[in-house]
């Protein structure tokens, strides 16, 4: 059963982004670059991540062949329009099959990404990380782009460090899309989660094994984060939630007033402006363990 890996958060500037998210209380991991042009910062959660992803060096973007997908093109494309969460990510133990699961589905499919980058240790060392893609994308949602992750070192990739946030995070609770009408895409949802939808006010839920992916209605998505999205761009990811220790620590950990929080009684906080792109609220899951006594 597969659950939410991690949010592909497209930004153009990526040191504003990760002073944007260390003020939220968050730890980065340091600057990483890809071999085909984009390059990221990760907010490791447990078991899965956010990206902070900007393009670094766009002559060396490969462009989309015949059944390949290009992840440097795509998000060089989607930051073209705006920032904001431009990808969906799965967790995978073998992208291979992920492929000829979504193909036998219906689902629009391309051969499997391999690759492999540089990462730094929080000792300063450099290890090779390695990852297999395995994409899925739907007419209905221009766009956007989803695909399941297989770590090849993932030995190398998790570490307790950059998992210990001032903010008391800890997972990725759940993802908005935004539609007019969420029911259109329970189909396509349902194909690559693997996860039968379940009807919530205003839309759609898909409940993974890490995360639920929602698909809602505009009105629902301003009643849950208090603002307007911007129906201008179709269906969109417009929105996350992060679990979190408590929110009172949360509070404590956010150096930005420009970011204030509007509390929603003791469970639920969202912030005043988006943050690159993204609404980003918080819930408590009043998980008590050393951290809360440091």
């Amino acid at each position: 059963m597969k659950g939410i890996d991690h949010l592909v958060l497209c930004g153009r500037d990526q040191a504003a982004m990760r002073d944007n998210y260390a003020s939220l209380g968050f730890t980065l991991t340091p600057e990483a670059r890809h071999p085909f042009g984009t390059g990221n910062s990760l907010i490791q959660l447990e078991g899965c991540f956010l990206e902070l992803l900007s393009v670094f060096e766009p002559e060396k973007i490969i462009p989309a062949g015949a059944g390949q997908f290009s992840f440097g093109a795509f998000n060089r494309d989607f930051l073209a329009r705006g920032e904001g969460m431009s990808m969906l990510v799965l967790d995978s133990t073998d992208a291979r099959a992920d492929v000829a699961a979504f193909r036998a589905r219906g689902l629009t499919t391309y051969e499997p990404f391999d690759f492999q980058r540089k990462a730094k240790l929080p000792d300063g060392r450099e290890v090779t990380v390695g990852f297999s893609l395995a994409f899925a994308t739907d007419p209905a949602l221009p766009g956007l782009a989803f695909f399941t992750c297989q770590q090849h070192a993932p030995e190398h990739f998790w570490k307790p460090h950059y998992q210990r946030h001032a903010n008391r995070a800890l997972t990725i609770l759940d993802v908005s899309l935004v539609a007019d009408q969420p029911q259109d895409h329970a189909a396509f949802l349902s194909a690559f989660t693997g996860f039968a939808p379940e009807t919530i006010p205003g839309g759609i839920t898909f409940r993974t094994a890490r995360g639920n992916i929602s698909c809602i209605s505009a009105e629902r998505f301003a009643e849950n984060f208090g603002r307007e999205p911007d129906r201008s761009k179709g269906p969109h990811f417009a929105g996350f939630t992060v679990g979190v220790r408590r929110i009172a620590r949360l509070e404590e950990a956010i150096n930005a007033p420009h970011y204030a929080l509007r509390k929603e009684g003791a469970h639920r906080a969202v912030l005043s402006l988006d943050v690159n792109g993204s609404a980003l609220a918080f819930f408590a899951l009043n998980r008590q363990d050393d951290e809360d006594e440091r």
